[in-house]
């Protein structure tokens, strides 16, 4: 059994969340880096690729809207062919500057509310894939287990991995708890962990109310910004080594 661990990365603005995102880059086996859109420069992109590199970790594209006021989280109302030509955007800058270093994208992962509408929105989600599989249809796209976005990245030939998450909360009908609500974060190590292995193992996770929901993933988000994230990361991945789970890049096992 083998699952895939990864983290938004190349978003640090002081030198302490510098520190965190390459003690992560130690645990986790996919990064999903920053683009310039929500977060990220050149220089940034470069540090975080190099981080990749050193620690033999897959490096993947995390594309938002063009939002950094609001870190990408906020919803904008673009047609599917600006969002498209946002998506290429973002993979352009990340694939030119990992290849300066000899390095290619795996795969790719929207971010905040860009990833949020195309697990609800085939319209979205159809523009998102498009967008892949023309920059190149070899590329993973990863979204959140049970949502179109998945749906979508099957219909344009591309291979996908479906998401959980260690850190954060679940509502009722399988979508993320928002970040606005108490509650929306998980920052204890024990219980995260504890999640993670419900997703890989018991393929379900239990939802911030109560309900027991089925998932089925092949990886799962640490946030780079969640609180102890270090902690958390280093706690799941013992969890899942000691019940004899192999963690490994997707594009190992896809």
């Amino acid at each position: 059994m083998r699952i895939d661990l990864n983290s938004d990365l190349g978003e640090a603005s002081t030198p302490e969340q510098l520190k965190c995102e390459e003690a992560l880059m130690r645990l986790i086996t996919s990064a999903n880096i920053a683009c310039g859109f929500h977060a990220g420069d050149p220089i940034s992109i470069d540090r975080t690729v190099r981080f990749a590199k050193r620690y033999g970790v897959a490096v993947g594209a995390h594309p938002s809207y063009p939002d950094r006021v609001g870190f990408g989280r906020t919803s904008m109302k673009l047609s599917t062919e600006e969002i498209e030509l946002c998506i290429l955007y973002q993979l352009g800058a990340l694939a030119t500057i990992a290849h300066r270093q000899g390095v290619k994208i795996k795969h790719v992962k929207p971010h905040g509310a860009l990833y949020n509408d195309a697990a609800k929105d085939m319209r979205i989600a159809r523009a998102v894939a498009r967008a892949i599989a023309n920059f190149d249809p070899e590329l993973i796209l990863v979204g959140l287990a049970g949502s179109c976005m998945l749906e979508a990245g099957r219909k344009e030939g591309l291979r996908v991995a479906a998401e959980a998450f260690a850190d954060r909360a679940y509502n009722a009908d399988g979508s993320l708890r928002s970040r606005t609500l108490k509650g929306a974060l998980i920052v204890d190590p024990q219980k995260a962990s504890q999640q993670a292995l419900s997703i890989v193992l018991d393929k379900r996770v239990t939802s911030f109310e109560g309900q027991k929901l089925p998932v089925e993933a092949q990886t799962i988000c640490i946030h780079g910004d969640t609180p102890n994230a270090v902690v958390i990361a280093r706690a799941v991945r013992k969890s899942l080594n000691k019940v004899g789970i192999e963690v490994a890049p997707l594009h190992t096992f896809l």
